[in-house]
């Protein structure tokens, strides 16, 4: 294993740990951040966490195919995170749950998740055909684009990635007026290192990584970017769908667009293909976006 590939599955490593909730009740978990990390917690951990506590109420022959989710106030990642689970309903073919985040006896994301059966059969057909765009190995690695604006290396120098991100495009963080306007954000991603084989850890894994670049596409459509002299902003809702079997720890193709923002409001929707042209999964996300001065 290469010096690359043992950092990488060390953040994979931390990720696990994140998402390894301690069991505290019959429906109830804790969960803990990074111990090195923004200053709110990240929208796809607390997503990804609340997806693990209601898998684990699930019987395992039954998979997530979809997850709706509000954020309703930043979490501290200084403080644990209490995992509340409520059955909402066992069926033939379906589970269904809500799963809440609290912190301080106050809820910061709530979550309904529905899974299925595994053996279900019936039509399958997607469209459109993913774009064409570079191959992974094509396009500049996360740690490549960083070296040509070391004032954004800061805080993303010292939090660990377990994610390998690699945007087609410019990446949102970019200073402004280096990023020309574009309809479409597209980014190649795969966890960095190995996952196990189970699925609904993979489905807690893509969770996670689905909030990374998603409102980076409302602002694509204007050529603007994050921070001083651009946009600041914040997740406002999340929902996935899952549509067929994935590796989260093996390439998928992100592509995202815009269909509307007004009001400080972006909608972002994305399409995630792996490179055989699978299309595994659909997001779709509101975001707060406000302009900053420079």
């Amino acid at each position: 294993m290469t010096d690359g590939a043992t950092v990488g599955q060390a953040a994979v490593d931390q990720l696990l740990e994140v998402l390894d909730l301690e069991h505290t009740g019959a429906m109830a978990f804790r969960g803990m951040s990074p111990p090195v990390g923004p200053q709110r917690v990240y929208g796809g951990q607390v997503a990804g966490q609340a997806l693990v506590a209601a898998g684990r109420t699930v019987a395992p022959e039954r998979f997530v195919h979809s997850l709706h989710g509000y954020f309703v106030r930043p979490g501290d990642p200084a403080e644990p995170i209490t995992y509340q689970v409520e059955n909402v309903r066992d069926g033939r073919s379906f589970s269904v749950r809500r799963s809440v985040a609290l912190q301080h006896d106050k809820p910061i994301f709530f979550m309904s998740a529905s899974f299925q059966r595994h053996e279900e059969e019936g039509l399958d057909h997607h469209a459109p055909t993913p774009p064409d765009v570079p191959a992974p190995d094509d396009v500049p690695t996360m740690s490549d684009r960083l070296a040509r604006y070391p004032e954004r290396l800061g805080i993303w120098g010292q939090i660990p990635r377990p994610i390998d991100v690699r945007y087609v495009g410019e990446p949102g963080w970019v200073r402004p007026g280096d990023r020309p306007a574009d309809p479409h954000q597209r980014v190649w991603m795969r966890i960095d290192g190995k996952l196990p084989d189970d699925p609904l850890l993979h489905a807690c894994a893509l969770t996670y990584a689905s909030d990374l670049t998603l409102l980076d596409s409302v602002l694509s459509v204007h050529g603007e970017v994050w921070g001083p002299g651009g946009v600041v902003g914040a997740s406002l809702d999340h929902a996935l769908w899952f549509h067929r079997p994935f590796r989260a720890d093996e390439w998928f193709l992100y592509d995202c667009w815009s269909p509307s923002a007004s009001g400080a409001r972006g909608l972002a929707t994305g399409r995630m293909f792996t490179t055989d042209g699978r299309h595994i999964a659909s997001a779709v996300q509101e975001g707060l976006l406000r302009r900053v001065g420079g």
